[in-house]
């Protein structure tokens, strides 16, 4: 008797276990529908900044090996300037996999061994974002510790789990480091704070 007993248990064993690998790959589909691709944020920032460059490539490589494929990006224009104490000013548009758009304004101040002004195009990957309203917060980020290559910067903020990682191209003279924060919110304002 013990000998059936056995058997039965095997082979529910077995029964179970291929049940959960023929679900595997259903969920894990699951869970990447609302993800990019890194041959999608490639096209999509080609499109957005209107040329194929080899620091954008990079770029974009480099922010996937860090934080894998995102569930959101933003695309959008910025100005800057700084003497010792910085602000930034920016708009643009959240984009999420689903079709889901928002208009999006960001504005911060920032302290550090910094001095210049430009004007840049933006192109966000952003990652964990549960909710599209969860992108209206405060990001602290710290811009003298980015990826840097062929004209294409890139640094990190983070707030929670919720990670951005903005990609900038434009024009300028601005050098050095700072910390500081961007506050993301729905109407333009001209308060840093």
């Amino acid at each position: 008797m013990p000998h059936h007993a056995d058997r039965i248990q095997v082979f529910l064993f077995a029964f179970a276990l291929a049940v959960l690998l023929a679900l595997a790959p259903n969920a894990a589909q699951a869970t990447n529908d609302d993800e990019f691709s890194e041959d999608e944020m490639f096209a999509k920032a080609s499109a957005f900044f209107g040329e194929t460059t080899e620091g954008l490539a990079k770029a974009i490589e480099h922010v996937f090996a860090d934080q894998g494929r995102p569930n959101g990006f933003l695309t959008g224009e910025e100005i800057s300037a700084a003497l010792i104490i910085g602000l930034r000013y920016g708009d643009g548009t959240l984009h999420r996999k689903n079709g889901d758009t928002r208009k999006v304004h960001w504005q911060g101040p920032s302290v550090g061994f910094d001095a210049g002004g430009n004007a840049s195009k933006v192109f966000v990957l952003i990652y964990h974002l549960k909710d599209s309203e969860e992108i209206y917060q405060r990001f602290p980020g710290v811009e003298g510790t980015f990826y840097f290559v062929a004209g294409v910067g890139v640094n990190y903020q983070q707030t929670g789990d919720i990670i951005l990682a903005p990609i900038r191209t434009g024009i300028g003279l601005r050098a050095g480091a700072n910390v500081g924060y961007l506050h993301y919110t729905k109407k333009r304002s001209w308060n840093p704070f």
